[in-house]
């Protein structure tokens, strides 16, 4: 609690994270803060003393979406508030890509780092592995950091890293929020055991009412209006970062500010060989390579 009362939730960095020099560290936080959207959790300021390094954010009342989403939490998500955090994570996206006077890729877009208030307004949090982006490059080459599961294919096989690797992780994270379920679960029968994969057999079937959330049976949802924003999501996860729409996009068609288009292609996804070691690999057409799941 600060001394004008508010709330506030601190993070204590790592001890490998605070071996950075004063300087940098400093410099860094100046950057994070510069940037302020409703869909961003706002870093108030930071404390280092010695070896500290803590940082000070805004209180996040209803903690984190995986929570919830996954079962952790017993809160319940209708399909209007699970819409409205789907639209608030892309707008925050989309603050960060496009409108932001820094041109901003988070890298580890995924449903733990977003972050819920009181009234389950979406921000996204945790901006340790963010990269500022040069206007004149189309991508960085750089050495993988992130989620597994939430992975472009283009930056786990060669390194390219661009906002489109943002876009392919959104992706991942509204088929969550649409299901209920985590992007990888082993439990399952093996056709769903991988989420990105699942969705693309009901959209090949032309089931993908089938992905929705049993808990939201009874909500009272519009279908068409589901099925649009699982449409969107499969448009995130193309193969190819060229073929995923920008997020200003993605906003516009979330909001049904304009139709769906474009058909997508069968997205990037883990596939299982029948091997004898039951080995995994990330498929892109073209592309494969072996790559271990967790």
């Amino acid at each position: 609690t600060l001394e004008d009362g508010r709330l506030v939730a601190i993070k204590k960095l790592s001890l490998n994270k605070s071996q950075q020099g004063e300087p940098e560290f400093l410099s860094e936080v100046r950057l994070i803060t510069s940037i302020q959207h409703k869909n961003l959790v706002r870093l108030l300021g930071c404390c280092s003393d010695g070896p500290q390094r803590l940082l000070v954010y805004e209180y996040m009342e209803n903690k984190s979406l995986d929570l919830i989403i996954y079962g952790v939490s017993d809160q319940f998500l209708n399909w209007n508030t699970r819409l409205k955090i789907i639209r608030g994570i892309a707008k925050g996206l989309q603050y960060l890509h496009e409108d932001s006077h820094l041109r901003i890729i988070h890298r580890d877009i995924k449903a733990s780092n977003i972050l819920l208030d009181d009234r389950f307004q979406p921000k996204i949090g945790d901006f340790g592995l963010a990269r500022f982006f040069p206007d004149d490059q189309a991508y960085l080459s750089t050495t993988f950091a992130g989620t597994l599961g939430y992975t472009a294919p283009e930056y786990a096989i060669r390194g390219e890293l661009s906002e489109k690797a943002d876009v392919y992780s959104f992706g991942v994270l509204v088929l969550e929020i649409i299901s209920g379920r985590k992007n990888t679960n082993l439990s399952l029968p093996t056709e769903m055991q991988y989420l990105p994969e699942y969705a693309w057999k009901l959209y090949e079937r032309s089931a993908l009412i089938e992905l929705v959330d049993p808990k939201m049976k009874d909500d009272g949802y519009v279908e068409k209006n589901v099925v649009h924003v699982i449409q969107v999501a499969l448009l995130c996860l193309q193969p190819h970062g060229d073929l995923r729409p920008a997020m200003s996009e993605i906003v516009a068609m979330l909001t049904y500010k304009f139709e769906i288009i474009q058909t997508p292609l069968k997205p990037a996804f883990l596939e299982r060989r029948p091997k004898r070691n039951r080995d995994l690999s990330l498929t892109n057409h073209a592309d494969t390579i072996p790559s271990p799941l967790q």
